[in-house]
């Protein structure tokens, strides 16, 4: 009766009221077994990302994430690939634009991947190579009590002493560049160990990955990248305004551009000529004269794709050719309103080219001029076609605008795109549109007096990238370091051998183990040079029955074996 009082008024509610919250209620008093605190969910967030699995899957997400890299056109690489790829994918191009796939390795989520991996391999390094140094420091282990349980043993007899025999072996084993342990009072044995620069190479292997990234790192940090496109015969100075396109780096300066200049002296372009590939250049040349800076000389260099031309810290390379063709707009006053190389863009890999002319100073109005350069022109049942880059026949197809061209509001417009919104196309007296067909000489006259149009000639350009990358030889030195590693790893073997001798009424039984601790390698050898040289001083030839034996032993040789142990 009273038990049962007890226990109803220990569940009574009224006496309980002042008593924390139980932590099944989820109360500050405690927390659910499973529960983890701001410390716990913190160490075991940190326990997650340093370990080697994290680190892995990072190292593979930062692989994956430079595919797109490589098969996007990207903007700080070739503008002009991107801005054609936009044109010609005009449903994807606003989607990728969004994503950063136009410039993947500056983009946040390709600098959270390979932070976050910097992160992950600096906490799997720094425990890994504590432990690596307390092993490096330490003994190597005593020898197991039953070394004939291990998978390579062997044992023999020998008439020599116990003292012997643990002496020649580790003379043996030193002179394998095995490090022996140091004799202990109590022990009897040889223990000795080798490989210990395996796990170096694995945790050289890491660190070189760092540093790699590192490289980059500074590379995107502190370097730049820019593009230009240079007329053959004209020249180009290393300063931020002479750069069509230009991207630099968070911590950039323009103090640390080089002060070079150079001037393309002549282009060279080798065509194929047949086959799939026809009409398609093969390769081609730009001949340079450039200066280091202003008060040195003058130095030559033949520019060719990936053959690029260092100047201190900074490579020019080579990524593109093209036309300009000589175009001159008279306005109707007579006076010269536009004249020179106009730089037209390749469409395809016949160099079939876009361009436009904007000659604002006209007058009566400003006059714009937009359409296509063909280098070897023909018509194709009854339709104009390019059949090859050379420009065996070079041909200009023009469209005509007059009016506002949009030059007048003050906004930035591409020197590649005419706005035609405000501006009236020219017309036939049929209402067709006014297309200005030429070839080098011809001269057109616009309608209405409003000027004339003449093709002067053409000349080839250049698309030239220059680029700094401080953080290149880190890189290249993380890159020797990583091979450097992969194969300390993967050909050295650590090891660990034992020898044990006691002594009998018989003699010295001489028992020896031999431990592949990376698993996988056949050791037999191993065991069966280090008995060899053991016995090679013994009297007794006679293998013991557990001994390795180079051959499969004959019936005959089986019997008599168990004879003799009998």
């Amino acid at each position: 009766m009273s038990t049962t009082e007890g226990r109803i008024s220990d569940l009574d509610p009224s006496e309980d009221r002042d008593a924390p919250a139980s932590s099944s209620d989820g109360g500050d008093g405690g927390r659910r077994p499973g529960d983890l605190g701001a410390r716990e969910l913190g160490r075991w967030a940190w326990r997650q990302l340093t370990s080697m699995r994290t680190a892995l899957i990072l190292l593979l997400l930062l692989a994956l994430a430079a595919i797109p890299g490589s098969i996007i056109p990207q903007e700080d690489v070739d503008s002009l690939a991107a801005s054609n790829w936009k044109d010609a994918h005009e449903t994807l191009a606003p989607i990728y634009e969004k994503l950063g796939l136009f410039a993947v390795y500056d983009s946040p989520w390709f600098a959270a991947i390979y932070v976050l991996l910097m992160i992950s391999l600096v906490g799997c390094i720094l425990p890994r190579t504590k432990v690596y140094w307390r092993g490096l420091r330490a003994q190597p282990p005593r020898a197991p009590r039953h070394l004939t349980r291990l998978p390579e043993h062997a044992s023999f007899v020998t008439d020599r002493s116990a003292a012997d025999v643990h002496e020649a072996a580790r003379a043996l084993l030193r002179s394998k560049r095995y490090r022996v342990r140091g004799e202990v009072e109590g022990e009897s044995g040889v223990s000795a160990e080798r490989g210990y620069l395996r796990e170096a190479g694995n945790l050289v292997f890491h660190l070189a990955i760092l540093v790699v990234l590192v490289g980059f790192a500074m590379g995107s940090l502190f370097g730049y990248q820019g593009a230009v496109i240079v007329i053959n015969g004209k020249g180009f100075s290393n300063n931020l305004t002479q750069y069509d396109d230009f991207n630099p780096g968070t911590f950039f300066s323009s103090d640390d551009m080089e002060p070079f200049s150079f001037d393309v002296d002549d282009f060279d372009v080798e065509w194929i000529m047949e086959g799939r590939g026809a009409g398609q250049s093969q390769g081609y040349s730009a001949s340079l004269t450039y200066s280091e800076s202003p008060t040195s000389e003058e130095q030559t260099y033949d520019l060719r794709v990936n053959h690029p031309l260092d100047i201190g810290d900074t490579e020019v390379f080579l990524v593109g050719h093209g036309y300009a063709p000589i175009i001159t707009v008279t306005d109707g006053n007579g006076d010269v309103a536009w004249s020179g190389p106009t730089i037209f863009l390749p469409q395809d890999a016949s160099l079939l080219s876009f361009g436009v002319v904007k000659a604002r100073t006209a007058e009566p109005e400003a006059i714009g001029l937009e359409g296509l350069f063909y280098p070897t022109y023909v018509m194709a049942d009854g339709d104009p076609i390019n059949v090859m880059g050379d420009d065996l026949n070079p041909t200009l197809s023009m469209l005509a605008y007059v009016g506002d061209l949009g030059l007048e509001d003050g906004q930035s417009q591409s020197v590649y795109v005419l706005d035609k919104s405000n501006a009236t196309q020219l017309t036939k007296d049929d209402g067709s549109p006014l297309r200005l067909d030429m070839q080098v000489g011809d001269s057109i006259d616009l309608p209405d007096g409003l000027g004339t149009v003449t093709f002067d000639g053409v000349e080839p350009w250049v698309r030239v990238q220059i680029s700094q990358t401080p953080g290149k030889l880190i890189a290249l030195g993380g890159v020797v370091l990583m091979l450097i590693g992969v194969m300390g790893s993967l050909f050295i073997r650590p090891r660990r051998a034992w020898v044990r001798a006691r002594e009998t009424d018989d003699g010295t039984v001489v028992e020896l183990a031999v431990l592949d601790r990376s698993g996988g390698g056949d050791v037999s050898l191993v065991l069966a040079d280090i008995v060899g040289t053991l016995r090679a001083d013994d009297d007794r030839d006679a293998p013991a029955a557990d001994a390795p034996a180079p051959t499969t032993p004959t019936a005959t040789e089986d019997d008599s074996a168990t004879k003799e142990q009998a």
